[in-house]
């Protein structure tokens, strides 16, 4: 038998919490390019995104591309699935009077 290989230490806290705000941030910029597209009375406000990201330590030029980019593309489709509860769930969330993240969405 080959000798195992050592597996790779486990994450540290610090890892796992910006693998964690980077999935948030992800998930944030997937939610507004959904609404973009599909909540017909809703617009996102990116400037507030990027910085709500930014405050993730995530850049926002990094959720347009490469992994970040793929993550936030599964959870617009994801959104998809029901379109009118997932609107109204966006606005009640994120929009002037937020539950979660006040202003990131707004009224057209």
């Amino acid at each position: 038998l080959p000798p195992e290989k050592p597996s790779a230490p486990p994450p540290s806290a610090y890892e796992v919490k910006a693998e964690r705000q980077k999935n948030s941030a992800a998930k944030l910029a997937g939610l507004l390019a959904f609404v973009e597209t599909y909540c017909r009375d809703l617009k996102p406000n990116t400037e507030r995104l990027n910085s709500v990201v930014a405050g993730l330590g995530v850049a926002p030029d990094d959720l347009a591309q490469g992994d970040l980019n793929l993550r936030s593309r599964a959870y617009t489709e994801i959104y998809t699935k029901d379109i009118s509860a997932n609107c109204a769930r966006a606005a009640e969330n994120f929009g002037e009077a937020g539950r979660t993240i006040p202003g990131l969405i707004a009224k057209r």
